[in-house]
């Protein structure tokens, strides 16, 4: 089945020019020209990502990611035709999985619409020899649980709701629990691809990282800050 994407801007060029770029791709597109279409498209169709401008009018594109996100996971693609850190910064605290400055190029934002829909793709994997409840290929730390197949975590015995780039940069740092990575190399690795911004964005990933699986985010357990340097993921693998 062909993913769904939901397309809002008030500039009808852009949104065609989006529009036959991604349905060129496979893709099934729903258009809308304010954030109040785009949320009443979100609702009616439960599409697999959304791409937003900011600045809409009825409600612009933080309004309707912050609505998306008090009760759904569903990926976002901001754009905005201010390049402002305080902007970026702000849409992706808000749990934004990425951003685009206009203007930009439509093969770009079908190569981080692809990569995106790759990630969190929920892959089944067939279980054939496990017990009943039990996960392949999870990773086990004291008080945390990642099962990649499914895109769950469980922290300190509660489940948790992560975007596609938190759970992202969880797994990597969990795939190599120890290892110090740098903010250059996490942007590289995350976004996969030569993403246009600068490393401040790794830190409001690891800082929502935090707020979401950390029983104490000031005092972290897991996510280690290691100055001038990066972050790693302290913990010992339990078998």
């Amino acid at each position: 089945m062909a993913a769904g994407i939901v397309v809002a801007d008030d500039e009808q060029n852009i949104t065609d020019v989006c529009r036959r770029y991604l349905e060129r791709e496979g893709y099934v597109v729903w258009v809308a020209h304010d954030g109040e279409g785009a949320l009443r498209l979100w609702q009616e169709h439960s599409p697999d990502l959304l791409v937003l401008d900011l600045m809409m009018p009825n409600m612009d594109g933080w309004e309707v990611c912050e609505k998306v996100r008090e009760s759904g996971e569903t990926p976002v693609i901001l754009l905005t035709a201010r390049g402002e850190e305080r902007d970026r910064l702000l849409g992706l605290s808000m749990g934004a999985d990425d951003y685009m400055t206009k203007p930009f190029s439509p093969r770009e934002l079908v190569l981080r619409v692809k990569n995106i829909l790759r990630r969190v793709a929920q892959v089944q994997i067939p279980q054939r020899g496990l017990e009943a409840g039990e996960e392949q290929d999870a990773l086990y730390f004291d008080g945390l649980s990642i099962f990649p197949a499914q895109r769950r975590v469980i922290a300190a015995g509660a489940e948790v709701d992560l975007t596609a780039k938190e759970f992202d940069l969880l797994f990597l740092l969990a795939c190599h629990s120890g290892q110090v990575f740098s903010r250059s190399q996490l942007l590289k690795r995350i976004w996969d691809t030569d993403y246009n911004g600068d490393t401040t964005t790794v830190t409001v990933l690891v800082r929502r990282l935090r707020e979401k699986v950390e029983p104490d985010p000031s005092q972290p357990q897991w996510i280690k800050t290691v100055w001038g340097i990066g972050y790693k993921l302290d913990g010992k693998e339990r078998s």
